[in-house]
């Protein structure tokens, strides 16, 4: 049986070029034109597939949202079926957004540049997206530390995704560690973050 995963499709090849060049040059500094050059398409060719960079902007911003929330979901519940531990779904959690900040970081920097272009619908989706993935984290974090508050867990989680989220900030891929270890490194120091939470008096210490 093949382990290859499925070639992308035309429409998945624009938008990972589309986040490219965007988060490289900005929404504005990239042409239709560019985008079709870089999948090796005519730019007007590219409206067969979407009606502007709005709508590639929008799909790209929806999109990850709504897989981040899907995908955390599925961790939580346990893919495979087998029953874990509060402290087992942490760490899932933890690793599939790792996945995320290594391998789509163009979404971030998109996320944090060009969020408010998006029309209000599609800007109150992801928003929405958004919280429910934050609070799908905050009541697992509860279960691992009991003392934290709602709050306080809320908080924390926000704080490790912005330490996670910091990935297009570590200079090139090629001067980083490997992946694994940098994964490694990312995965410590979010779990050291929520260790950090419970304050020295072991308030919220794992169970």
């Amino acid at each position: 049986m093949s382990t290859h995963a499925p070639a992308p499709t035309r429409r998945e090849q624009i938008l990972k070029e589309a986040a490219r060049l965007f988060a490289e040059r900005g929404f504005h500094g990239v042409g239709v034109d560019e985008i079709g050059a870089a999948v090796g398409i005519s730019g007007p060719g590219l409206y067969r597939h979407f009606p502007g960079k709005e709508a590639m902007l929008a799909e790209l911003l929806v999109g990850i949202s709504g897989r981040l929330l899907t995908g955390g979901k599925q961790r939580a519940a346990g893919e495979d079926g087998a029953r874990r531990g509060p402290a087992e779904v942490l760490d899932s959690l933890i690793e599939g957004h790792i996945d995320f900040a290594l391998d789509d970081r163009p979404l971030i920097i998109l996320h944090d540049r060009e969020l408010d272009r998006l029309r209000d619908s599609d800007r109150k989706l992801v928003r929405s997206l958004q919280r429910q993935y934050v609070e799908l984290w905050v009541e697992v974090v509860r279960k691992v530390y009991p003392g934290l508050s709602e709050a306080e867990a809320r908080a924390s989680v926000h704080a490790v995704f912005g330490l996670l989220n910091s990935t297009p900030h570590l200079g090139r891929p090629g001067a980083l560690p490997g992946r694994a270890a940098t994964a490694a490194l990312l995965h410590r120091l979010a779990l050291g973050a929520f260790d950090a939470a419970q304050g020295p008096d072991g308030a919220g210490q794992p169970r």
